[in-house]
């Protein structure tokens, strides 16, 4: 059992740092402050402070990092944490950083969903040094893995947590690096609004990826509909399986096409 502190924020991160604590000491978790969130816009947790919370590992959420945070651990899990780790720290101590891409493809903000749009048949996860350049640290620990057809980002979130943790125990245990190439290099930038959008004069399969990259945290969206699974059909044009109209619940395309009538 190893003393860690954990970085992280999204669900991917507090996915990982549930099954961290199940086999270390995790001492601390940093992530970034609270936000106002829901109809009410009243201050709710992160993810991974939630799951703190409930696993009683005390908490920081430092505005930005600097020089002046207390590090109670000489080794540092990173993962979907979301805040710029200046040099000051990192020579702190071993700076660990989970990342659910085959690096050096897909470095970047979001690589499952990327991933997906591209129509990957194969990714993986990549535990990496953390270094000041974007997700360019040496290599550690890879593990790639397929993925099917009708899989999405959830799907692949999950898998890829279970495999970080996995590859985290030996490589906190025993930490041993390899550079990264320089060949294939790609980034995943940051989900905008116009990715969301459904363009049905675009391919059906290009669309269906779209739907699958985006689904189930983000939505896709065509006109006022989110869409969160779609098929593409006997015909060959884009089907939508499951939808959200503006202020509904999801349904079944079916139901949502019976309620118009």
């Amino acid at each position: 059992m190893a003393r860690l502190t954990v970085a992280a924020t999204a669900p991917f991160g507090a996915d990982v740092l549930g099954r961290l604590a199940r086999q270390h000491d995790v001492e601390l978790l940093l992530t970034r402050p609270d936000k106002p969130r829901g109809r009410g816009r009243t201050l709710q947790p992160t993810p991974a402070k939630a799951v703190a919370e409930r696993l009683g590992i005390p908490v920081a959420q430092p505005a930005k990092l600097d020089a002046s945070v207390e590090i109670p651990s000489g080794t540092v899990v990173v993962c979907a944490y979301g805040l710029l780790i200046p040099e000051s720290l990192l020579e702190r101590g071993l700076w660990l950083n989970v990342h659910p891409s085959l690096l050096p493809r897909w470095r970047g903000a979001a690589p499952v969903e990327r991933a997906l749009m591209a129509g990957d048949a194969r990714t993986g996860v990549t535990i990496h040094q953390t270094v000041k350049e974007l997700d360019a640290g040496p290599i550690a620990a890879q593990e790639a893995f397929g993925v099917a057809p009708d899989d999405d980002a959830g799907v692949v979130y999950a898998r890829s947590a279970e495999i970080a943790a996995r590859l985290l125990d030996d490589v906190i245990a025993h930490p041993q690096f390899t550079p990264q190439p320089d060949d294939g290099v790609t980034y995943a930038e940051k989900i905008a609004p116009a990715d969301r959008e459904l363009d049905l004069s675009s391919f059906p399969d290009e669309l269906v990826n779209r739907v699958r990259a985006l689904s189930p945290h983000i939505g896709a969206r065509l006109g006022d509909l989110l869409v969160w699974k779609a098929r593409v059909g006997e015909s060959g044009s884009f089907e939508p399986i499951e939808v959200q109209p503006a202020g509904g619940k999801r349904m079944a395309y079916e139901a949502y096409l019976r309620g118009l009538r």
